[in-house]
């Protein structure tokens, strides 16, 4: 769904690397969208994302699983990024501190929140998986 070969798809590549947050909105109960900032890693094939249990974002997710995810634009309507997909709790996936890449993106975020990795995932216990559909933006 990527390709790397075109400018756009390297622009892409490379801010999935290096932004620490992305825009997840999921649909509420009354089919409003509900965005929020979350951090999250991309494995090449599909977004992971943590959360605390008993959440309004698990309750839509389980309602609907269709989502969108969006990267910050440049504050001018440039570089932007959005893509669509669904989500699923991942009821096998790895905790927070089990997922090396993860634990080194968001380090000095653990250190700011007062927490250690560990802590982390004790807190953010459900992983989600979002699996894209579809990509636009320039």
């Amino acid at each position: 769904m990527l390709d790397l070969t075109t400018e756009f798809g390297r622009r892409v590549a490379r801010r999935l690397e290096e932004e620490p947050v992305i825009w997840l909105t999921t649909i509420g109960h009354d089919l409003s969208p509900q965005p929020r900032p979350v951090w999250f890693w991309w494995d090449g094939e599909s977004f992971l994302i943590y959360s605390r249990p008993n959440t309004h974002k698990l309750r839509h997710i389980a309602r609907n699983p269709k989502v969108a995810l969006n990267l910050d634009g440049d504050g001018r309507g440039g570089d932007i990024v959005v893509f669509t997909g669904e989500a699923q709790v991942a009821q096998d996936g790895p905790s927070a501190d089990q997922v090396p890449a993860y634990v080194e993106k968001y380090r000095a975020g653990f250190a700011r929140l007062q927490m250690s990795p560990e802590e982390f995932a004790g807190s953010y216990s459900v992983p989600v998986r979002v699996r894209p559909i579809s990509l636009r933006g320039h």
